[in-house]
């Protein structure tokens, strides 16, 4: 981060402050305050940071945002707000601007931080590059995100995600993206949102933070998304997709293995294309690649520097990441899960060499409000015609997973206790087995594969 004065912050927030101190990183959390630190008191739903404020100043903060005057504390370093969450964003915002810069800012239901990583990949070949880090995606994250920028960085991917209207807006005119991005419209936080049109409605918050001349990436074998760039007036929207060729950036000669793909991307106006062997299976892999090229190429990156870029990418934490266990392959895609890329996984788990069975362990998938049944049906329908072997289901609604194979004539197992289905998993696998493990967040099926990898005697 570069440094500013208090003095500057308060300003920026419309306020006020009687010192001139120096700011030299900016944190919410009082175990990573260091001398220099201005700390914004946030209020949560189970803690009030102004209950803190002392013990940060004490630690070396140089000053507070609140909304009163903590007792004890020396209203000197206290810069006061209305609203300490929103000044945190309008700060971060302020920072931000201090950078002109490329900014790409991505959204969408599913495919957002693949998409990063792989866009930030390409950028990297021309440009020290910041990307959002885990999941540094919300109201806090991508403040904290901006404050990272230095005079070192030039370009940055910054992800925003949401769970309802008003998020987006919020972020993207903190972000102020020079290039946007939508990766897909599904149906994840569908019940906050209504309906998938009520999604993309959010999505499409983005413009807001957007310049006129900023331009916009659209999924083109999105269905809503492949007809929104015509509602959009003034402003260059590009396409890409790995199904038409009538997008600005599109694959062919497409071939899926278990472990990766290898595909041309095409520039349409041009006709320049590139051959890519992508370390990453699935077909939406390969659409987040022609996402990647497209991007590279606007902002100056060849885009043969951008294929040999991405070939050299590799999954981050437990998304789709492909792990052997002695004779065992284990896909561990844990982090998240949405019908979209459940289906997306399982096509995964279905072109993977595999010389003995395919297993689906798949978990709820969390936030579909009244969908849920229909979803969840869904993805076991397309477990069976994946041509898994045996699936095994673990959640409140997952047994609709099973009774989707059934429909099909396949079998499944529901379990509501995560230890029998442990104990009927280790039961059931067998040496050159592949195990897909899939599921939101919140259902912690990393503590199966843990488990799996640590208990079972695995040849």
């Amino acid at each position: 981060m570069e440094q500013f004065t208090l003095k500057q912050a308060a300003q920026a927030l419309g306020s006020s402050c009687g010192s001139e101190q120096t700011v030299k990183n900016v944190v919410i959390d009082t175990r990573l305050v260091e001398e220099g630190s201005l700390f914004f008191a946030i209020k949560g739903e189970r803690f009030d940071g102004h209950d803190f404020v002392g013990a940060a100043l004490e630690a070396g903060a140089c000053g507070a945002v609140c909304t009163r005057v903590p007792e004890g504390c020396d209203s000197r370093k206290i810069i006061l707000v209305d609203d300490t969450s929103e000044s945190f964003l309008a700060l971060a915002a302020w920072y931000r601007q201090q950078f002109d810069i490329p900014v790409v800012g991505i959204t969408g239901s599913v495919g957002k931080t693949t998409t990063k990583e792989m866009v930030a990949c390409v950028l990297a070949t021309k440009y020290k590059t910041l990307f959002t880090e885990g999941n540094l995606n919300n109201q806090i994250g991508v403040p904290r995100m901006c404050f990272k920028l230095d005079k070192s960085c030039g370009a940055a991917v910054l992800e925003m995600g949401m769970s309802a209207f008003g998020e987006i807006s919020s972020l993207t005119r903190v972000v102020r993206p020079t290039v946007g991005l939508i990766t897909n419209i599904g149906v994840s936080h569908i019940e906050n949102l209504g309906s998938r049109e009520g999604i993309l409605k959010a999505k499409m918050e983005i413009l807001e933070g957007m310049n006129p001349e900023a331009p916009l990436f659209l999924n083109a074998d999105n269905d809503l998304l492949s007809l929104e760039g015509k509602n959009i007036k003034g402003r260059k929207v590009y396409y890409y997709s790995a199904q038409s060729r009538d997008a600005d950036y599109y694959a062919e000669n497409i071939k899926i293995g278990g472990l990766g793909s290898t595909f041309d991307v095409v520039v349409k106006e041009s006709g320049r294309r590139v051959s890519i062997n992508l370390p990453a299976a699935g077909m939406h892999n390969v659409l987040n690649a022609c996402a990647a090229i497209g991007i590279g190429d606007l902002l100056g990156v060849d885009i043969k520097d951008a294929a040999k870029a991405l070939e050299g990418y590799t999954p981050t934490g437990m998304r789709q990441k492909i792990v052997k266990k002695g004779s065992l392959t284990v896909i561990e895609d844990c982090y998240n899960a949405s019908p979209d890329s459940v289906k997306a996984a399982l096509s995964v788990l279905r072109d993977i060499e595999c010389d003995g069975r395919r297993i689906a362990v798949l978990g709820d998938m969390l936030e579909l409000g009244a969908y849920a049944k229909e979803a969840h049906t869904a993805c076991g329908e397309v477990a069976a015609q994946s041509e898994v072997d045996m699936l095994f289901a673990y959640g409140d609604n997952a047994r609709y997973y099973v009774e989707g194979v059934a429909k099909k004539g396949l079998s499944g197992k529901y379990f509501e206790d995560k230890n029998e289905l442990f104990s009927a998993l280790a039961e059931y696998i067998d040496e050159n087995d592949t195990i897909l493990f899939k599921a939101s967040r919140g259902m912690k099926l990393e503590e199966i594969i843990e488990r799996l990898y640590t208990e079972c005697d695995i040849k």
